[in-house]
């Protein structure tokens, strides 16, 4: 009778030979080196190199955005923050057609370094906060996006300076304190090779976003509306972010509630200190 060890190493001999073996290679650099492509050795090594690391980095890619909890963070890291580089770029001149400083005093300064410290202390205090991010997660954001997007809507539509500074206030300490915790679970969810991956994709995508926002609603190639439509439809942004976890919560809520019965809440996490 055959040793029980002998079929499986035989099978893992086979696979690691053919997942080694890369037959390509040999053809490769003579063909890149060729009259007609025009490249030297060091630079097909260079191509060569630059292959396998784009090679890695789709696979590290697929990978990390392939866990649902990650992807959920992911996505508000990249939607809310470019809504949120938008208002704080342009809410001095929101504030500016409210309370011109050439007829009036004006206190922005100060509430940009009030909201600076309310934010760093929002991210202070939720270290704190106990709460099974993996069940609750979805909800949050989307409560705390519809309180956002209200902050916004007040600062356009009701016009005193006065609601302006306290909802801007409100506005910014709301997102960092969000941020923190979307950092923190995002990090959760990967190894520490992969932070800058993630987090360098998550804030590409942010900008590409608020660049195309920006080309759309304020340039004047695109619609070159006013302020306070310009305020109006970044109001209208966070909703529809709000709406959509909310949408995702309840079809995580249905399958936590489907048919496998799985209903068992994982056990209560914290976010360490920022």
């Amino acid at each position: 009778m055959s040793e029980p060890w002998l079929y499986p190493t035989i099978l893992l001999c086979i696979y690691g030979f053919f997942c080694s073996h890369r037959p390509l290679e040999p053809f490769l650099t003579p063909f890149l080196m060729g009259p007609d492509k025009n490249l030297t050795e060091t630079e097909v090594n260079v191509s060569s190199g630059l292959l396998e690391v784009l090679k890695i980095l789709w696979s590290d890619f697929l990978e990390c955005y392939s866990c649902s909890t990650l992807l959920a963070w992911s996505v508000w890291w990249a939607l809310s923050t470019c809504g949120y580089l938008q208002v704080i770029n342009y809410a001095q001149a929101l504030w500016e057609k409210i309370l011109p400083s050439s007829d009036f005093e004006i206190y922005n300064g100060y509430v940009e370094t009030i909201s600076t410290l309310l934010g760093a202390f929002a991210a202070f205090v939720v270290s704190f906060v106990k709460v099974s991010w993996a069940v609750w997660g979805e909800l949050a954001l989307c409560i705390f996006s519809v309180v956002i997007a209200v902050c916004v809507y007040l600062m356009d539509t009701i016009r005193n300076i006065w609601v302006c500074y306290t909802s801007y206030m409100l506005f910014r300490a709301t997102y960092m304190l969000l941020i923190t915790i979307a950092t923190y679970q995002i990090a959760a969810n990967l190894s520490m090779r992969r932070y800058a991956l993630v987090f360098g994709i998550n804030t590409f995508i942010a900008l590409l976003l608020q660049t195309l926002l920006t080309v759309i609603v304020v340039d004047s190639v695109g619609l070159g509306l006013d302020i306070f439509l310009q305020f109006l439809i970044y109001a209208s942004y966070f909703a529809v972010i709000a709406v959509i976890f909310l949408i995702a919560w309840l079809y995580k809520l249905y399958k936590r509630r489907g048919p496998e019965g799985q209903n068992e809440l994982p056990s209560t996490e914290t976010v360490p200190e920022a």
